[in-house]
């Protein structure tokens, strides 16, 4: 999949989504070292910075437009976006949970995702994290098939709902 990549910034009433950068290291790192955070996450808590900049420094390069840094009054509190397209994930700061700013960053990500050549979104989430769910319908999305024992994360085998967002007035393909 190709896309032209420019210097992405969306900007909503309270979030700027853009991407990731050097600077970005603590914020996510104080992140991806939450056990708390990383509960339903595709790996287990990050145990060292090291590894956390390895993470960033591969987001750094790939340079995506569509993988973005989530920042609000310039603290970076998280990210969204497509690490493989069509896949799309998110991940916030503990501390700024239930305040809207994942539905509001992913209602502004959904039309610029869809402007590219990306025909659909989708999400893997595990069914025990009903507040993804309920976002995520709330955005649109639809359940297509569940699967069990999907993730093997720190021991633990994780099952997963798949939800699918179709690019507005494209033909439906896959999923039920």
């Amino acid at each position: 999949m190709t896309r032209a990549v420019s210097p992405a910034v969306i900007q909503t009433a309270r979030l700027r989504l853009r991407q990731a950068c050097a600077g970005d290291l603590p914020a996510m790192h104080a992140i991806l070292s939450d056990p708390q955070v990383m509960r339903y996450w595709s790996t287990p808590p990050h145990p060292d910075l090291e590894t956390t900049r390895q993470w960033l420094s591969s987001m750094i390069e790939a340079q995506s437009d569509i993988d973005l840094i989530l920042e609000v009054d310039g603290r970076c509190i998280g990210k969204l976006g497509c690490w493989r397209p069509p896949d799309v994930g998110y991940i916030l700061a503990r501390d700024c949970w239930g305040q809207g700013y994942a539905l509001e960053a992913l209602m502004a990500f959904i039309p610029h995702a869809f402007a590219g050549d990306i025909e659909h979104l989708n999400a893997d989430v595990d069914p025990r994290n009903e507040a993804s769910l309920r976002l995520l319908a709330r955005a649109g999305f639809r359940e297509t098939s569940r699967a069990p024992k999907t993730w093997l994360i720190g021991g633990e085998w994780c099952d997963s709902v798949y939800l699918r967002l179709d690019r507005p007035g494209a033909d439906r393909k896959g999923g039920s």
